[in-house]
């Protein structure tokens, strides 16, 4: 269950049946026995192969339907399979991206978190409860984003699957962290806890605006996976950085202190444990003046 806000203030709940069967295969044995033969990358190869055939193409027309989706906003095509129909391209100017310098921007549609980044913090991402650290990988690098803010961007699988750069500049190499998917045996008592991580891939940028920024793609534990594109030494705002496959994912930012102010009403909601929702270029924050402080 997720509360979500919108932009005018308006609050509701959200209870997606993929969470809940996700919820219920995590917290049962039975469960759990079901799942480890579903994450196994044969299966997961499988299932993607499966989507990307023209007989997926009978689940469109019903998905459009229980999900009430517009499709004037997305480019008039025949797709060839529910794969091609997942990562579906808008049409020119359905997603506006806020260009002013000054303004920090949503690289996707999603329901949004931010917080504070301290050493020992947990945030939930994808039913995992993760540190900066757990997340990076890296002591140094999670060392330099301590008492900056972390931007979760949960998408559900209704919403647009593509995400852009939120800033122009410089692209460092790209991190490919790879998921993992186990019970642990506890000391005593016959529940089996769940130790997992998703497969995630990030990189740095050198943004022209809000300093070094994280962009990190968290991939689903299905047949979800990550389509970035080609790297390239130079990006600019608004600028298409890839995809997710089928499955709900999730995109995360990170800024270092004294660079990105959130918008009152994102930081405020995401205090009281509320999600807001959020669409790709439209404005989520200000840069500090001062980028030296």
């Amino acid at each position: 269950m997720h509360l979500i806000a919108d932009r005018k203030g308006k609050v509701w709940e959200e209870d997606s049946l993929q969470d809940r069967i996700l919820e219920w295969m995590y917290s049962r044995a039975v469960g759990r026995l079901i799942l480890r033969p579903l994450v196994s990358p044969v299966v997961s190869k499988i299932g993607g192969s499966l989507l990307s055939k023209g007989i997926s193409r009978v689940l469109i027309k019903p998905f459009i339907r229980s999900h009430s989706i517009d499709m004037s906003q997305f480019e008039r095509k025949k797709y060839i399979s529910y794969n091609e129909f997942f990562s579906r391209k808008l049409v020119c100017g359905a997603r506006p991206v806020e260009m002013s310098p000054d303004m920090f921007v949503s690289p996707c549609d999603s329901r949004l978190g931010v917080y504070e980044i301290n050493r020992l913090r947990t945030f939930l991402i994808k039913h995992t409860r993760y540190t900066v650290f757990s997340l990076l990988k890296n002591h140094v690098l999670s060392e330099q984003y301590t008492k900056g803010y972390i931007w979760v961007f949960r998408l559900c699988v209704d919403d647009y699957h593509r995400y852009i750069y939120v800033d122009g500049g410089k692209e460092s190499r790209r991190f490919r962290i790879p998921g993992v998917f186990h019970t642990v045996n506890p000391a005593a008592g016959d529940r089996l806890p769940v130790y997992k991580e998703n497969t995630r891939e990030y990189s740095i940028l050198r943004s022209e605006n809000f300093g070094e920024i994280i962009q990190m793609e968290v991939g689903a534990m299905f047949v979800g996976k990550i389509e970035n594109r080609p790297r390239t030494a130079y990006v600019k705002r608004g600028e298409e950085k890839g995809n997710f496959a089928f499955g709900g994912s999730t995109v995360i930012l990170m800024t270092k202190a004294g660079r990105v102010q959130p918008d009152k009403d994102i930081l405020e909601n995401s205090m009281r444990g509320i999600e807001t929702k959020v669409k790709l270029g439209e404005s989520i924050g200000k840069k500090i003046c001062d980028m030296h402080a």
